[in-house]
């Protein structure tokens, strides 16, 4: 990324930061890049829009570095209108996956749209994640109907 001033930076420094700590006292997060806006309490179900760009990383890892690594490299995409970056640690695991986010309103249809995307891509779907109901929905546990 290219930052015009230090302030612009530092911005973009706190933002990265911000992601950070939520993501590990929440357990995930789902923000806008180009202006930096956390998605609130919408009842809306997030899924990945394109799994092969997901990365999945050890809880070990320093979450800053890796997180500032995946916005460069996918910064075109994340910047797109439907796109956000997400934040999830898998409560199992407790691997961070960090991922290029789309939005559904109605969980049969992020269903769906997860089943199709998992039929193109390499890397699988594993759940969604619904912000007003805090509730996710592993993919191995639903029935699709077409």
């Amino acid at each position: 990324m290219k930052f015009g001033t230090f302030l612009e930076r530092y911005r973009f420094d706190r933002y990265v930061l911000d992601i950070c700590i939520a993501t590990l006292e929440q357990g995930g997060v789902t923000s806008k890049l180009d202006t930096f806006h956390f998605v609130s309490t919408v009842d809306a179900w997030a899924l990945p829009k394109y799994p092969d760009k997901t990365v999945i990383l050890s809880p070990d890892v320093d979450l800053r570095q890796e997180l500032v690594a995946f916005i460069q490299e996918n910064e075109f995409w994340l910047r797109q209108p439907d796109c956000w970056l997400g934040t999830w640690i898998e409560p199992l695991t407790r691997n961070v996956y960090l991922d290029i986010t789309s939005l559904c309103p109605y969980l049969e249809d992020a269903v769906r749209k997860a089943a199709t995307l998992n039929q193109q891509a390499r890397r699988k779907i594993v759940a969604l994640y619904n912000f007003k109901r805090a509730q996710t929905v592993y993919l191995d546990n639903v029935q699709i109907l077409y």
